[in-house]
Parts: structure tokens; C-alpha cells; sequence
């Protein structure tokens, strides 16, 4: 089962003109829909001179929320392409925004479809790719005296993550790859009183 994904940590920027048209292409790391608007919306203030502000996001580790936009270009000619890129570098969580200078010489369709092409894929060039995984949350509860029992478990798995409330009874909230949620969750329902809560 593939857990993994590609995304971006950090913005990133990229450049291209043709003829005259200058093209500048940024990338995003975006966890929702939400983000994806206020960074629009910053854009179109920043730069309000510019003909087109033409975007495209990829969403989920899934990749199946998108959407793309060619704010008023040729129909397909932005947004398509620059979901493309997207699409080709395999990544996700991400928007890209390519923001158009018109340099006064019509590029006709097929000119546009490459310098947005271009433009995006130079954005994602300069960004620093790094591969995700698909993390579980599995949340349990048990008495103080299994903890030995309940740590001798966790120690057996690399890259567990959790937090502790240790107040009345002792409950643990875990973060595990999705490839390895399953095995550990088993692993502590095994443990005679520890209650297990895997969504």
C-alpha cells in the first residue's frame, strides 16, 4: 500500500519571458482550500498591474481535490498547463500561481500552453521537494500499570509519534504511518485492558 507523498516545504519562485510576456511562477505548500484563497487574494493586491493571475492546486495525499483556473486567458491555456506540471512532478498539498505581463505581441495558444507550462515547472525546479507519509491516528486509554507494557509496544515501531495525558488514567494519542497503523493497533489490543481507538 503506497503511504507516501510529494510535496513542498517552502514557496518558491520561477521565471520565464516570451516574447516580451513575462511569466513569474510561484509554488505553494497548502494544506486547504482556505489557505489557497488568502494567497490568491494576497496576489491579486501584490500585483494588481498584471493582466492574468492564472493558478492551479493539487489537495489530499490521494491527489483527487484539484482545481485550476485561467483568469480570463484562452480556455485550457493556463491553468491545464499548470496543473500539468503539477501532475508530472507528482506532487500534492501544493498551489502554483503564474502571474502574466503582457509584453504587447499575442502569443497565440500554443505559445501561452508553454510559457505557463514553463513558468510552473521553473517554479517547482527551485522548490525543495520532500516525500510525506500518510499518517493513522490511533488513540488509547489504560491503567497505570500496563505503561511498561504499552512503551515496550511503541519502542518496536520506527517513526511513532505521540502525546500523553497522564492525569487520571494514562491516554496516548499516536501518530503512525498509515503501512504500519494496523500492525500496531492489533499489537496493543493485545494487551488485555488497554482500550484502542483506531478510526
Amino acid at each position: 500500500m503506497d503511504d507516501t507523498y510529494k510535496t513542498v516545504t517552502e514557496p518558491a519562485e520561477g521565471y520565464v519571458t516570451e516574447k516580451k510576456s513575462k511569466f513569474i511562477s510561484h509554488i505553494f505548500p497548502v494544506k486547504n482550500a482556505d489557505e489557497v484563497k488568502d494567497i490568491l487574494e494576497e496576489h491579486r493586491k501584490k500585483y494588481y498591474d498584471a493582466r492574468h493571475v492564472c493558478w492551479a492546486y493539487m489537495l489530499g495525499w490521494e491527489r483527487n481535490d484539484f482545481r485550476l483556473n485561467d483568469d480570463g486567458e484562452p480556455s485550457g491555456t493556463a491553468g491545464r498547463p499548470i496543473l500539468g506540471q503539477i501532475n508530472s512532478a507528482e506532487l500534492t498539498d501544493v498551489l502554483i500561481t503564474v502571474v502574466r505581463y503582457f509584453g504587447g505581441t499575442l502569443l497565440g495558444t500554443g505559445g501561452l500552453v508553454k510559457a505557463y507550462k514553463e513558468a510552473a515547472a521553473d517554479a517547482i525546479a527551485n522548490a525543495e521537494i520532500v516525500e510525506k507519509t500518510v499518517d493513522d491516528v490511533i488513540e488509547i486509554a489504560f491503567d497505570y500499570t500496563l505503561l511498561n507494557e504499552v512503551m515496550r509496544v511503541l519502542k518496536q515501531f520506527d517513526g511513532v509519534k505521540w502525546t500523553q495525558d497522564f492525569t487520571e488514567s494514562c491516554r496516548m494519542c499516536l501518530e503512525i504511518r498509515r503501512a504500519l497503523s494496523l500492525q500496531l493497533a492489533n499489537m496493543l489490543t493485545s494487551i488485555y485492558g488497554v482500550e484502542v481507538n483506531h478510526p
